[in-house]
């Protein structure tokens, strides 16, 4: 046996010592943190136009008067570093998610891969859709958050409250999006069926419309309504992708 077959067989994932799956992982963990570190380089050398993109939500809500106010000395260097860390993680995603990929994918069988492939993808499409959901509905929230404060009181808003609101929410949204592959998924494992979800229609209406108004960070009708009505979709779409795949 050649030095090259040699090498092949000892990075088969059934051939692989513990020691040699850990030293995997440290290699791929070393690679997502240099990617980060560069992609967060970036983003603290373009902080300005990260932010400014970022306020675009408050611009479009309040066109007069888009302001963030800090409140001490150290505030804006903390939202400084905090956009930088914001911005290096998601241009660092792809890389991230590469290697996460790289590290299961050897350890699955070809069949497990036929599935494995679609959900990836689905996972991926519908989290950047709940994101831009959220984009989009974040000035609306904004809107009605202040003609529900009154006009006796005048907003001033902090880098890192107004940041941390709108991450919340577009983190929520991605992850609340995922709800048909988790439906999904339970049908392919046999804990639920499409007759079973049929049956649950009405109590999985009510609990998805309940959910939403508590889940959503702003606590507005137009976030909640903008996560209900795809989360009640999603619902019906899960019993027809588990029709079809009984078939």
């Amino acid at each position: 046996m050649t030095e090259a077959e040699t090498k092949r067989e000892r990075a088969a994932p059934d051939a692989m010592t513990l020691l040699e799956h850990l030293a995997e992982l440290r290699r791929r963990i070393i690679i997502c943190a240099i990617a980060f570190t560069l992609a967060a380089i970036v983003g603290y050398i373009e902080y300005s136009r990260v932010l400014t993109f970022l306020r675009r939500p408050l611009c479009h809500a309040d066109p007069r008067d888009c302001t963030l106010y800090v409140t001490g000395p150290l505030e804006g260097f903390g939202v400084h570093l905090d956009v930088a860390g914001y911005g290096g993680l998601a241009l660092a995603a792809p890389v991230i998610l590469f290697q996460l990929w790289r590290f299961v994918t050897p350890g699955l069988k070809a069949s497990e891969k036929r599935y494995a492939i679609p959900f990836v993808v689905a996972t991926l499409l519908l989290f950047a859709t709940g994101v831009t959901i959220a984009w989009f509905t974040f000035p609306h929230a904004l809107g009605f958050l202040k003609a529900a404060s009154g006009s006796g009181i005048q907003e001033i808003l902090s880098p890192q409250k107004y940041l941390n609101l709108l991450l919340a929410l577009m983190a929520l949204f991605g992850l609340t999006f995922e709800f048909p592959v988790v439906l999904v998924g339970l049908e392919l494992a046999g804990v639920l069926t499409t007759r079973q979800l049929r049956k649950f229609r009405r109590g999985a209406i009510i609990i998805i419309v309940i959910t939403s108004g508590v889940l959503t960070p702003s606590s507005d009708p137009f976030s909640m309504l903008a996560m209900a009505v795809p989360m009640l979709l999603f619902y019906e779409a899960a019993i027809i992708i588990g029709r079809l795949m009984k078939r």
